[in-house]
């Protein structure tokens, strides 16, 4: 096994068919993050961006694209932003994490999203979560008859807000490749003032989250492109997503909204509507990442099960283990009480800063 570490602009010829191959042949890696493109997006934007490439007896055999950070902690592609990662590989090999990022030099590989569905990762794990997907593999109507069949009241509150819609004052337009620097400028207003009124971290004073999306946006091939849908009414903008998609799957990431139209709930809106979209291109489902949020368990069809854990050797295993276990809701069920809730928020907080800062 020859294992090398390289920039993904530095691949060669037969690394990045092989990369393509993969990619095109498991349904698991039908998302837009396992993409080539998007590698190179990251690269664009932070200059930790890597590739652990492993070739077997000259051929190819597999790639983990990650981030090396500052102090030897490395982190999957788009750090925190990221919502899901791993093994880019033919389905069913068998890989030996350790052995590659041993052969990368790399001492320490924290994992938040990985595919849980890889063996790879189960050795490595502390715990589990989901991403959830809007499936409409099988078309819209049928995604929207299995939600009536299993929550109608969601789906009665999807045909009011519609109904809403049409009626409000000024009419409406769905724009679903809004390429006007307007409609993502919007996005970002209304995601920082979010953030800044909730309290959490605003990704976007990190100067290159935003970089990345613009990156993303400027992309486009047959199996990667960067997404800016918007839905206005009255001709002001009323919701903006800034996302990506694959050939096989759109990957909704940053979706923001005008909150003084929460009667017509245009987030909503326009979310179902890029599933719909989605299922008129031949797209197999619109990913909402992971998260305890209603409006993601009520419109999903099914989850893809995610890991999170570290790989390190003895010497180093200690220190990863820690950083895991003390910024992990999901390693820490025990935790109960306002000075455990305190200590778990200081702690995801500087985990988050360290991933966006690249330490």
């Amino acid at each position: 096994m020859d294992v090398s570490l390289k920039k993904p602009s530095d691949l060669a010829a037969d690394e990045r068919e092989a990369w393509a191959e993969f990619v095109a042949n498991d349904a698991a890696l039908a998302s837009p993050y396992f993409a080539l493109d998007f590698a190179e997006c990251c690269e664009e934007v932070r200059a930790d961006t890597r590739v652990v490439t492993v070739r077997e007896n000259g051929v190819p055999v597999g790639f983990l694209p990650l981030h090396t950070g500052k102090f030897g902690f490395a982190r999957p592609l788009a750090g925190p932003l990221g919502d899901v990662h791993g093994v880019i590989g033919e389905p069913g090999r068998p890989v030996d994490l350790m052995a590659w990022l041993k052969g990368a030099g790399i001492p320490i590989f924290l994992f938040h999203s990985a595919l849980a569905s890889q063996p790879a990762f189960r050795p490595h794990a502390l715990g589990y979560d989901g991403g959830w997907i809007i499936d409409v593999s099988d078309g819209f109507d049928a995604w929207h008859e299995n939600r009536r069949s299993i929550n109608s009241k969601i789906v009665r509150n999807i045909r009011t807000r519609f109904r809403r819609l049409e009626e409000a004052e000024g009419g409406h337009r769905f724009t679903m490749h809004d390429t006007r620097p307007e409609a993502m400028a919007q996005m970002l207003a209304w995601k920082r003032a979010q953030y800044s009124e909730s309290g959490v971290f605003d990704v976007f004073s990190v100067a290159w989250t935003r970089k990345l999306l613009e990156a993303v946006l400027r992309r486009r091939s047959d199996t990667f492109w960067g997404v800016c849908s918007s839905l206005e009414i009255d001709g002001r903008f009323a919701a903006v997503h800034v996302g990506m998609a694959s050939e096989r799957l759109v990957q909704y990431w940053f979706p923001a909204y005008d909150r003084d139209l929460g009667a017509i709930s245009p987030g909503l809106v326009l979310m179902v509507e890029s599933a719909r979209r989605a299922a008129e291109a031949g797209q197999k489902g619109v990913d909402l990442g992971p998260g305890q949020f209603a409006f993601k368990k009520d419109l999903a069809t099914c989850q893809v099960g995610l890991a999170g854990g570290y790989c390190a050797p003895a010497g180093w295993a200690a220190a990863a283990r820690k950083t895991v276990l003390d910024t992990s809701d999901w390693a820490h069920p025990e935790r109960t009480g306002q000075v455990a809730r305190l200590t778990g928020k200081a702690m995801r907080k500087l985990n988050r800063l360290t991933g966006f800062y690249g330490v």
